[in-house]
């Protein structure tokens, strides 16, 4: 996939997110833990789920993200916790690469269930992208 990426004039590879909803935001615990090629990452109702095998459980990679990531979450999602699977993955995003609270790594939580509304999705979203890829020119 990259390949075609680098031939592609209209694509800065240099500045390539992880953007995931949902099983894609729990997924966003491992892909930026082995993609080196990201430069931030956005999770929208992630967090971590039941156990699975090792090798694809989020537990053992959440430490290992090196890069910026913002967590946007609803408050009152059934389907994944605040206090049981969001919080602790935000916990341990990074701890082994040392990612910083409101530096290189946030969360927003809003007062929603399974979905974050569109345009403070887009808000906040665009301007962690600014903040850690730059603008868009």
């Amino acid at each position: 996939m990259h390949r075609l990426l680098e031939t592609r004039s209209d694509i800065d590879r240099t500045k390539l997110a992880y953007l995931g909803s949902s099983w894609g935001a729990k997924n966003g615990a491992i892909i930026p833990a082995v993609e080196d090629r990201l430069g931030a990452s956005v999770l929208v109702v992630g967090g971590l789920w039941e156990e699975e095998l090792p090798e694809v459980d989020p537990i053992n990679y959440v430490r290992r993200v090196n890069v910026p990531t913002l967590m946007l979450n609803g408050k009152y999602d059934k389907s994944i916790p605040y206090d049981f699977r969001v919080k602790p993955m935000y916990n341990l995003l990074g701890k082994d690469r040392d990612l910083k609270p409101g530096d290189t790594k946030d969360i927003t939580v809003y007062d929603t269930d399974h979905f974050v509304p569109r345009d403070e999705f887009v808000k906040e979203a665009n301007k962690w992208l600014d903040r850690h890829l730059g603008q868009v020119k």
